[in-house]
């Protein structure tokens, strides 16, 4: 694997569970894979699980990890071309790509979508930067269209807990007080496109994703049709995706709030969320903190999917 950057580049779902699985029992089992080897992971936008989970996974393996926080410990970037660099931004991303690329053999970039164009957005201008200019193998710790590291680690969740072989899978709309990214729920679509699963996806009108992410699932605009009968829910907001509507938000509708009434209409249901969540907007406490609550190993299996994808970069590098 070169890069990393959507579902289409890890290759066989079941072959990529099969070698999932062999990380999670033998995480330590690749620690010569990765030596005098570094990682180097650039956020442009903050980080908890995944600046925990892969450098905890590139260690395991053995590499040397550097992090660079952009906005707090390097130069503010310009990342336009053609721009008279008059303001704030005293270097260009075009050096600054390069010289990044010499110290390190892989690198992971994380740059959310910015909401100002959605062309630039949609684009992915920024990651694509990364792999047209380092010279290195890149992968998305979130990208502005999606986060296959966190969809990696979903599908994993899943197999661990579903209780059928074709499980119903909705992924639900929920309210939150600031506009965010369409890339964990493009993301989360697009993987559950590729598995066999019965797959729903509802939402308010307005909310209707990127069609190419939507693929062959079912949306459904009357929560309890959706959720009848799930086996697992998984919650997530997204700001507007249609002009002229892009990135803003048309609801903060609390009925869209997963509850206990709402998964009591459910199969028993998992609830998911890639966290951070806001209690009692996107999910009520006694939701999240219930039995069927699976958040917490989801979160646990980031390590997993990170150390998957690293592993078969360091293979052909």
């Amino acid at each position: 694997m070169r890069n990393f950057t959507s579902v289409q580049d890890i290759g066989d779902l079941s072959l990529a569970l099969e070698k999932a699985m062999f990380v999670k029992e033998h995480p330590y089992a690749d620690q010569e894979m990765g030596k005098n080897k570094t990682l180097l992971m650039i956020f442009f936008n903050s980080s908890l699980r995944t600046r925990l989970s892969t450098q905890k996974a590139a260690l395991n393996l053995g590499m040397n990890v550097i992090v660079l926080d952009i906005n707090q410990g390097a130069w503010k970037l310009e990342t336009e071309k053609g721009v008279i660099m008059d303001g704030d931004k005293p270097e260009h991303i075009l050096e600054a790509i390069p010289v990044m690329g010499s110290y390190c053999d892989i690198i992971g970039v994380r740059s959310f979508a910015q909401f100002e164009n959605k062309e630039y957005d949609y684009n992915e201008v920024i990651l694509n930067q990364f792999i047209h200019y380092s010279r290195r193998p890149v992968f998305s710790m979130e990208a502005a269209t999606r986060h296959p590291l966190q969809s990696f680690a979903d599908l994993i969740t899943i197999e661990e807990f579903k209780k059928k072989e074709r499980p119903k899978v909705v992924l639900t709309w929920a309210p939150h007080p600031k506009p965010l990214p369409q890339a964990v729920s493009n993301s989360f679509a697009e993987w559950m496109n590729a598995t066999d699963y019965e797959f729903v996806i509802t939402h308010p009108e307005g909310y209707e994703l990127d069609e190419k992410f939507v693929g062959n699932a079912t949306v459904e605009y009357d929560r309890e049709k959706a959720y009848k009968g799930a086996d697992f829910i998984y919650a997530k907001n997204w700001a507007a995706y249609k002009d002229p509507n892009y990135g803003k938000i048309l609801s903060t509708d609390r009925s869209w709030t997963v509850d206990s009434a709402k998964m009591a209409l459910t199969d028993n249901a998992y609830f998911m969320h890639c966290l951070p969540v806001r209690r009692n907007m996107i999910v009520s406490d006694e939701v999240i903190d219930g039995s069927q609550s699976i958040v917490i190993p989801e979160a646990a299996n980031r390590v997993v999917s990170a150390q998957v994808v690293l592993k078969e970069i360091l293979k052909d590098l």
